[in-house]
């Protein structure tokens, strides 16, 4: 018997010329897709992905390729070490600009591409991203962090910390850094104390707008302010300071205005929340969407008097253009699946009228798209037609206390008769969202799915509240109740798939990671439905986990107040208070460098699961951070991860 859960874009998805495909021991990923102004031509970082084993993280040049056919023109690897990024056309589309990273040393180049050639402009020792050119192409600006200690996110490893840690002044400050289009010198002209998040350029070339905040980078976004900083060295101008978080700030054609996405938003880099405008000169930020059943995740910038971004409702990806004046939101493309770009979700030519990005969902793997916005917004590559779906997905809806709920359910391809273990993945954030990504034929990350899909196991993921893509007023509903209403919208969501799907009750298994790793710790001291759970870099208690973590100004606009000013709210989410009701077998892993969710937390709930005689088995990665990203760690966990749930669900 075979029961069909079957999520596709559109059929012309698939539409296009058939190119040289990638090797089938592979999948080719397109990150930093950018089109050229003329959108003639789409510049690319394209990786070979392994699909098995190996030691390394892989990597891949800068492809170039005609927009039209997707015929590719040229291959630059002028780093054959280097991970490259941040690729940026200039005004003309004569150059390309891009970043090459050197993990080894710790080197960043900022590289330029002119007449076939990749020159190096300038080094920095440290990391360095997000090149872009003025806009009379005269000159570059990059952000640059010179002696950095790690690289830059607190997904990253965390710097080593001996010694005497309250006399420490060692910061990473990443900095707006200028240099001619020629060559020459970086010109810092951002201040050496101030951590720059986000930039834009200016109209008329004199300066940018930017995210900023003093002191600790991987901290101090969550209270980042929107300055203005010139080129001519003048104090940095706040131009507001709103409570909200802030993403992809952008300046209007007539230099009077500034745009951005804010939100209440859980990490930076994962983006949702309404459109906001303020006065270039200063003022109070004015929300243009509200009431939106949407979250906005990227801003590309205006194009012919609108302004072109991506949203996500519900279960869809959209390209839009955007009145900022009246918020009135124009819907041009809209898909179940996901789309990613150079510093956006989707880049577009000058004059707005051709987009292209890397687009993909459950069952169709990435491939660059290309076209007008519309119908005609089609797949242009085919260099992974050689993979096939592995799993049937459906887009899932229910009810939960008056909230709309939505999640996705993954069914393996040949569904057997009975009842079949399904595992329930929480994502993270909380302020994040789970949106469709290929199944590779092998397992990659930290979720073995492809195995469990292989075994007889459905896979579910949620959206509980606190997600993304219903609107700001369902973003906000998990305030002050981590693991409250988000565990009731979960668990509405299993009884939902349990009336549509062949799914064992007495065999559900939960995972989660960062917020999943805490709600996985929620789940298994508040229920007893699970038969296994694996919790990675979760949070057992709120109230330590305050003074232990590397960022912990995220917590004000989700608690109201620190953990010393009303720690009551902080120990009531707390798992560890509740620990002596854990009844299911838990694996727990972490790295030991995890600045977000530092080891004591999961120490301890592994030990308290121990005093409590609950089967558990728990990991530490050595010199591993919030992200694993060692492949042979990568490799192990996975394997655990198998053997866990195999042991105590059955596949």
């Amino acid at each position: 018997m075979r029961r069909h859960f079957v999520l596709a874009l559109a059929a012309a998805a698939l539409a296009g010329p058939v190119l040289a495909q990638a090797p089938a021991a592979t999948m080719r990923t397109f990150g930093d897709v950018a089109i050229s102004p003329a959108g003639d031509r789409i510049a690319a970082v394209e990786t070979d992905e392994p699909l098995g084993p190996t030691a390394t993280r892989a990597r891949g040049p800068v492809v170039v390729r005609d927009a039209r056919t997707g015929a590719a023109l040229a291959s630059y690897d002028p780093c054959p070490v280097c991970r490259y990024s941040g690729l940026a056309w200039s005004p003309h589309g004569e150059a390309l600009a891009f970043i090459a990273f050197d993990p080894d040393k710790t080197e960043a180049t900022l590289d330029v591409l002119r007449d076939g050639r990749v020159r190096v402009l300038a080094t920095v020792e440290g990391v360095a991203q997000t090149p872009r050119f003025s806009p009379d192409g005269a000159q570059i600006a990059l952000m640059a962090t010179p002696g950095a200690h790690k690289e830059t996110g607190a997904v990253e490893a965390g710097a080593e910390q001996v010694g005497d840690i309250g006399a420490l002044t060692v910061a990473d400050e990443k900095r707006i850094g200028v240099i001619p289009a020629s060559g020459g010198e970086i010109r810092y002209v951002s201040p050496a104390d101030t951590f720059i998040y986000e930039y834009d350029w200016r109209p008329d070339g004199r300066g940018f707008v930017a995210t900023a905040a003093k002191g600790n980078g991987d901290n101090n976004w969550w209270i980042a302010k929107l300055v203005a900083v010139d080129l001519d060295g003048s104090p940095v101008r706040v131009i507001a300071a709103p409570t909200v978080q802030m993403n992809a700030p952008r300046v209007s054609p007539d230099g009077r205005t500034v745009v951005f996405i804010g939100g209440l938003m859980s990490d930076f880099g994962s983006v949702g929340g309404d459109i906001y405008t303020v006065p270039l000169a200063g003022g109070t930020p004015i929300d243009v969407t509200p009431g939106i059943k949407a979250s906005f995740t990227s801003l590309a910038g205006w194009r012919g008097g609108r302004l072109l971004g991506t949203l996500l409702r519900g279960d869809r990806a959209e390209i839009v253009a955007i009145d900022p004046r009246t918020g009135e939101v124009d819907t041009r493309w809209s898909a179940p699946g996901s789309a990613r770009a150079a510093d956006a979700q989707a880049s577009f030519s000058a004059d707005g009228s051709t987009a292209a990005a890397e687009v993909q969902d459950f069952t169709h793997p990435p491939e660059i798209w290309a076209g007008a916005p519309g119908p005609r917004f089609v797949a242009l590559t085919r260099v992974n037609a050689a993979l096939s779906a592995q799993t049937d997905a459906r887009s899932v809806t229910w009810k939960s206390d008056g909230f709309e709920v939505q999640g996705w359910l993954l069914a393996p391809l040949n569904v057997t008769a009975g009842k079949h273990p399904m595992v329930v993945d929480i994502h993270g954030g909380p302020s994040s969202a789970v949106t469709p990504r290929y199944v590779p034929p092998y397992d990659e990350g930290i979720f073995p799915v492809t195995t469990w899909l292989r075994k007889g196991y459905f896979v579910f993921y949620a959206n509980p509240r606190g997600s993304y893509g219903q609107g700001e007023a369902f973003t906000k509903a998990n305030i002050r109740d981590f693991g409250g209403g988000d565990l009731r919208d979960i668990v509405a969501g299993i009884d939902k798939v349990e009336s549509i799907a062949p799914v064992d009750d007495a065999r559900l298994g939960v995972f989660g990671h960062s917020y999943g790793g805490f709600m996985t710790m929620w789940t298994v001291t508040h229920s007893h439905r699970f038969a296994a759970a694996i919790a990675g870099a979760g949070i057992s208690d709120w109230v330590s986990y305050y003074g232990e973590n590397g960022i912990d100004q995220w917590m004000i606009p989700f608690f109201g107040a620190s953990a010393y000013d009303d720690p009551a709210i902080y120990e009531k989410a707390s798992p560890i208070f509740s620990v002596k009701n854990a009844r299911t077998p838990t694996l727990i892993y972490v790295g030991e460098r995890d600045v977000e969710c530092p080891p004591p937390q999961s120490f301890e709930f592994w030990r308290a699961l121990e005093a409590a005689g609950v089967p558990t088995s728990f990991i530490v990665y050595k010199g591993q951070g919030h992200a694993i990203r060692d492949p042979s760690d990568l490799a192990d966990l996975r394997e655990r991860n198998i053997a866990w749930f195999d042991k105590y669900l059955g596949g």
